[in-house]
């Protein structure tokens, strides 16, 4: 297939990529080129920016046969592609989120309410906004598109770092803070994303997908320890405590706890199973991310979770 990648070399999009290389089809990437601009240097690359009208003059009188938009984050950015195309784009195959879901207090499923923007022509896009613009953006698609809503995506190349943080941090070993051990973690590995993405796109199938597992911090926990074969003590952090200290969030990433967001850690991906969407064993998704985390900088700085400092000062309150 010739296929049209919005994004395509950060992070899911640059696995989407590899995986579509891999499989023979022929890629045209459309990005800023900002970003891991050196990857695929025999993939041609149209370069501008999906915001600005005068950028998308390049996809003129142009033809693939499927889109796959991995960075669209606004309904404006998704109705100005699908003007450019003009219905020369082929399957439309769209990343969203299951923040798009109203309630995270209830178990979702593909059919559950959307979250709508309390001021609709708003393109601010923050963590109360994030979530209605990318159901807004659905919205916007054409009819018989296929919609991809992922939990917290994992793997290689993950530069929010939230859940790297935890197998890294496991690795270094000695005593750590946790959440308890039976509490979820909803997830997707990268790969296994785009590998569905690529067989909805093959398919031509069009619909809604929920795609995420939920396994325990235990089971993160333990496998890490078990692959790096480290002396980590798991000392474990109270809701409440996480809370008070401010450190619930950035501080210990992938966790949600509480009854609010209950039904984050119940959401029903039945259809992407039958679809064909495959879960890799959570080893080797921790052992993987641990071998590309590793083969960064030694000054490398994580984005999220907790500083060696915040750590170490909540390890002695707890003592």
């Amino acid at each position: 297939m010739n296929l049209l990648i919005l994004g395509g070399t950060q992070f899911v999009g640059r696995h989407i990529t590899e995986a579509a290389l891999q499989r023979g089809h022929t890629v045209t990437l459309f990005n800023r080129g900002k970003t891991n601009a050196d990857l695929f240097p025999d993939v041609e690359k149209i370069h501008g920016d999906r915001s600005n009208p005068n950028d998308l003059k390049p996809l003129a009188g142009r033809a693939w046969d499927a889109v796959i938009d991995v960075n669209g984050y606004l309904p404006r950015q998704v109705r100005q592609m699908l003007a450019a195309l003009d219905g020369r784009g082929g399957h439309y195959v769209y990343i969203s989120s299951i923040s798009v879901y109203a309630d995270f207090s209830q178990p979702m499923d593909e059919d559950s309410p959307l979250a709508e923007l309390a001021d609709p022509a708003t393109e601010e896009i923050t963590n109360e906004t994030y979530g209605a613009l990318k159901a807004a953006c659905e919205r916007a698609l054409p009819e018989g598109a296929a919609i991809v809503r992922p939990s917290y995506i994992v793997g290689p190349h993950d530069h929010t770092d939230r859940f790297t943080y935890w197998p890294l941090r496991v690795a270094r070993g000695g005593q750590m803070l946790t959440p308890p051990p039976n509490e979820a973690v909803t997830l997707v590995d990268a790969r296994d994303l785009a590998a569905f993405t690529l067989k909805l796109t093959e398919e031509r199938k069009g619909g809604v997908y929920n795609a995420t597992q939920t396994v325990s911090f235990g089971e993160v926990l333990e496998t890490s320890r078990r692959l790096s074969g480290s002396d980590a003590e798991f000392i474990t952090i109270s809701e409440q405590i996480a809370k008070d200290r401010g450190v619930l969030g950035r501080g210990l990433p992938v966790w949600n706890p509480g009854p609010e967001e209950a039904g984050v850690n119940a959401i029903v991906s039945r259809r992407a199973a039958a679809a064909g969407l495959v879960f890799r064993p959570l080893a080797d998704t921790i052992r993987d991310t641990l071998a590309w985390a590793k083969s960064r900088p030694a000054d490398y700085v994580l984005k999220a979770g907790l500083t060696t400092e915040q750590e170490a000062a909540l390890l002695e309150e707890l003592s």
